[in-house]
């Protein structure tokens, strides 16, 4: 089965979020943190892994992007919240060994 991912970025707690999607979320959030691709987490030094899900299928989860990045910005907030009330980088805790 493959894997896909909807995730968010932060720049800090309660700071500018980016949201995306992904096969491979630990090399997309690598490239983020790295600077590679998307000029808008460069420039708003958003690197922070806040927020995912895996889903099964890439059309579900491009739809689950899509929907989250037309929410209201205290949606988005209450859904980080509610896994990651501490804002803490997953990345870090996923990863990082």
């Amino acid at each position: 089965m493959n894997s896909y991912f909807v995730y968010i970025l932060a720049s800090q707690r309660n700071g500018t979020l980016y949201t995306g999607v992904t096969n491979n979320l630990f090399r997309r959030v690598w490239e983020h943190r790295n600077d590679e691709g998307i000029s808008f987490t460069k420039k708003y030094n958003v690197h922070r892994l806040v927020w995912f899900e895996e889903h099964g299928d890439i059309l579900q989860a491009i739809l689950r992007e899509k929907r989250i990045k037309r929410w209201k910005r205290e949606w988005k907030l209450k859904l980080i919240e509610a896994e990651n009330p501490d804002w803490m980088d997953l990345y870090d805790e996923q990863f990082v060994i």
